[in-house]
C-alpha cells in the first residue's frame, strides 16, 4: 500500500477523479493520433522508446499498481504484457530490455489500443467505487502524473525518430508555430546593478532582417540567506520533491531569459567547440568522440533546425534547445557566467504563475518571447519552452524517504550521476509542472528539449 500525503491532489478539488483520469488518458491517445503505425514502432537510440511502448507502459502502470492490487475481480488483458511493458520496477519482476523495445512488431498498435480500452473500462469502474479514499486517490493521481511524463516523452522520442529520417517528415503538417510568445507577468525580483547587465563575453543576438532583435541578457539580483525549498502545502508532488528543507544561498543574479539560438551560434562562431579550456573533462571527451559541433537538430550550415513541424528556418531569438549539460556549462564559462543551482532557480520561480509556452500552447517547439526582446528587469521564460539545466546533481534532499513498496523505485534509485533540470518544456502539460518539480537526466543527454539560462555570484 502506498501512503498518501496529508494533502489531497488538486485534481480531486477541481474535477472529479474519473474526469481527471479520462482527460489525461485521452490526451495521450490524441498525441499519438497523427502518427502512422509504422512511426510508432521505431526506436532510434536506447533512450528513445517507440510510441506504442509508451501507450502500453502507462496502461501497465494502472493495471499492475491499481487494478491487480485493488480489484479482486479484474482479469488481465494478456499476462505476457507484464514482462514487455514493465520499465524498471525490478521488485515486481524482470522486463524486456529497454534498448530492445524497438524490435517488437507485436503486439500491434491496434492491440495496444484494445489493451488501453480494457484497462480504462476497469479503472473507471474501480474509481467509481473507491474515489475518496486518500490512499487510492493518491495512487491514481501518481499514475496520471506518470502518464503526463510519458506524454512529453512520446513527443520528444518521436521527434528524434523523425529527425534521423532522411525524408525529414513532420509530426504534423501544419504551419510553423507563432514566431513570438505573449505572456503575462507576476514576478517579484529586482534588477541587478548596471555592472551585471550582460555576461562578460556574451554578444547581442545577431540581427535577423525578417524578425525583431533580442536585447542582451540582463541579470536579476537576489539577496542570499536561508530559504526553504521543496514541496510543501497543498497539492500533489513526487517523493523526490520532499521533504521541504532549508538551504543556505549566497547573493546571486540570474538571467532574465533563456539563452537564444543566436547567442549559441555566436559561441560556435567564436570557436566554442574547439576550446578545451571551457569544457569539463567528460564533456570534452564526449564532443570529440561524438563529433558534436552544434546542437542536436540543427542543420550543418546552422541556418535551419528540425521541429515537430519539420525543418524550419532557425529563429535566432528563440531559446536554444537540444543541448547537453556539457554544452550548457561550456557556454556559461565562455560567457563569463555559470549555470544556476536548482535552489536558485526554485527561489526565482516560486512566486511566478505557471504560464508560458507549454503543451497547451500547441507550438511543440521553443519560441521567442516578446518580453525578452526588450531589456526587461523581470525574469521570463521560467515555464515551458525548454527544460533548464542546473548545476545541481540529482541527489536526495536531507531526510528524503521514498514511497513505500515497489513505487519507491520511481525516483530514489536514480539519484546518482545525473543532473537536475527545471521548469518544463514546450511538451509539458501545464497542470503537471510547479516550482518544486525536479526532473533529471544524464549530462550527455540531448534528445529532450534541453536549454538553459545563466547565473552569477554577486
Amino acid at each position: 500500500m502506498v501512503s498518501a500525503p496529508a494533502r489531497l491532489p488538486p485534481s480531486t478539488e477541481s474535477e472529479p477523479l474519473a474526469a481527471y483520469y479520462e482527460r489525461v488518458r485521452s490526451t495521450t491517445v490524441a498525441l499519438a493520433a497523427p502518427l502512422s503505425a509504422e512511426d510508432q514502432v521505431v526506436q532510434t537510440i536506447p533512450e528513445v522508446s517507440p510510441t506504442k511502448w509508451h501507450l502500453a507502459h502507462v496502461t501497465w502502470f494502472f493495471e499492475h499498481f491499481c487494478l491487480l492490487t485493488h480489484d479482486a475481480a479484474y482479469r488481465q488483458f494478456d499476462d505476457r504484457y507484464h514482462h514487455l511493458f514493465n520499465s524498471y520496477y525490478y521488485t515486481v519482476g524482470e522486463m524486456h530490455r529497454r534498448a530492445r523495445r524497438g524490435v517488437l512488431s507485436r503486439p500491434t498498435v491496434n492491440e495496444i489500443h484494445k489493451y488501453r480500452e480494457h484497462v480504462d473500462a476497469a479503472m473507471l469502474k474501480l474509481i467509481e467505487r473507491r474515489a475518496g479514499d486518500p490512499d487510492f486517490d493518491f495512487l491514481v493521481t501518481l499514475g496520471l502524473n506518470h502518464e503526463q511524463q510519458h506524454q512529453e516523452l512520446l513527443l520528444t522520442d518521436i521527434k528524434h525518430v523523425l529527425f534521423v529520417n532522411p525524408l525529414g517528415p513532420a509530426y504534423r503538417a501544419e504551419a510553423a508555430p507563432p514566431p513570438v510568445h505573449e505572456r503575462e507577468h507576476d514576478q517579484r525580483a529586482h534588477e541587478a546593478p548596471a555592472g551585471l547587465s550582460a555576461a562578460a563575453r556574451l554578444p547581442a543576438a545577431p540581427a535577423d532582417p525578417m524578425t525583431e532583435q533580442t536585447a542582451p541578457i540582463r541579470f536579476v539580483e537576489f539577496e542570499g540567506g536561508q530559504f526553504g525549498i521543496g514541496a510543501g502545502g497543498d497539492g500533489f508532488c513526487f517523493d523526490n520533491e520532499t521533504p521541504r528543507h532549508r538551504v543556505l544561498i549566497g547573493d546571486y543574479a540570474i538571467a532574465n531569459r533563456l539563452v537564444t539560438n543566436g547567442e549559441f551560434r555566436a559561441f560556435i562562431d567564436e570557436g566554442g567547440y574547439d576550446d578545451p579550456a571551457i569544457w569539463l573533462s567528460d564533456g570534452w571527451a564526449r564532443i570529440r568522440e561524438e563529433g558534436w559541433n552544434r546542437p542536436l537538430c540543427w542543420s550543418e550550415n546552422m541556418t535551419r533546425e528540425f521541429t515537430l513541424n519539420g525543418w524550419r528556418k532557425l529563429d535566432t531569438r528563440a531559446p536554444v534547445c537540444h543541448v547537453s549539460y556539457y554544452e550548457a556549462d561550456a557556454f556559461a564559462r565562455w560567457a563569463g557566467a555559470r549555470l544556476p543551482t536548482e535552489a536558485e532557480w526554485e527561489l526565482a520561480a516560486r512566486d511566478s504563475d505557471v504560464e508560458g509556452n507549454l503543451l497547451e500552447s500547441g507550438n511543440l517547439h521553443p519560441v521567442a518571447d516578446r518580453d525578452t526582446m526588450a531589456a526587461s528587469s523581470e525574469i521570463g521564460q521560467l515555464w515551458g519552452d525548454v527544460w533548464e539545466w542546473t548545476s545541481s546533481s540529482y541527489d536526495a534532499y536531507p531526510g528524503f524517504v521514498p514511497l513505500a513498496g515497489s513505487l519507491g523505485e520511481y525516483n530514489g534509485k536514480f539519484m546518482c550521476n545525473q543532473k537536475v533540470v527545471r521548469g518544463g518544456s514546450c511538451a509539458t502539460p501545464r497542470d503537471h509542472i510547479r516550482a518544486s518539480y525536479r526532473s533529471f537526466f544524464y549530462p550527455h543527454d540531448r534528445w529532450q528539449f534541453f536549454g538553459f539560462r545563466l547565473a552569477k555570484d554577486l
